[in-house]
């Protein structure tokens, strides 16, 4: 079950590209920052937002000596094209106090734009679909609750994605924890 949030901003898109972020923090209350990112993430110019999936808990990858992580996936529909949504995720990253140091280290907060329409791209700076979203748990059930028929291009359906995450550790939060 989704978490239901207010209501949207009264400025709307008439016309954009259906994206998907996801979110993730492990350091200091990340269930409050995670909360708090999807209320900035609604604030977004020349975006609709949709849907936010309800939060998880799930182990960190990479370094495991950390605390585990609290994931989610918010839908958008956005006019601004993909380098503009990914310049206002950093933006939102820094407003929480995001260092980037050593890969997969903890994190205040993190943001990826996994999923821009059907844009696909290699370019260094912003690759799309987000490169290892089919390949993990933490992103596919986030993103099987809110779009459950969507179709990763050149991967396939989340749905089946996400029984290739066999072994992945991923716990759906109960509602009164968000």
């Amino acid at each position: 079950m989704a978490v239901t949030w207010p209501a949207a901003p009264a400025a709307k898109p008439d016309v954009g590209q259906r994206c998907f972020v996801a979110l993730g923090a492990n350091l200091g209350n990340a269930v409050l920052t995670v909360q708090a990112a999807i209320l900035a993430l609604r604030e977004l110019p020349q975006t609709e937002f949709v849907a936010a999936s309800s939060l998880y808990r799930t182990a960190p990858m990479g370094l495991r000596d950390q605390p585990d992580f609290i994931n989610a996936v918010v839908e958008l529909i956005a006019v601004s094209p993909a380098p503009t949504i990914l310049e206002s995720l950093f933006e939102i990253e820094a407003r929480f106090g995001r260092r980037r140091s050593v890969k997969n280290a903890p994190r205040t907060l993190d943001l990826d734009l996994l999923l821009y329409g059907d844009e696909v791209s290699d370019d260094p700076q912003l690759t799309l679909p987000h490169p290892r979203l089919h390949e993990r748990a933490f992103v596919l059930a986030p993103l099987a609750e809110i779009a459950p028929h969507l179709t990763i291009p050149g991967r396939g359906a989340v749905a089946a994605l996400l029984l290739g995450c066999t072994g992945q550790q991923i716990e759906k939060l109960p509602p009164q924890a968000t």
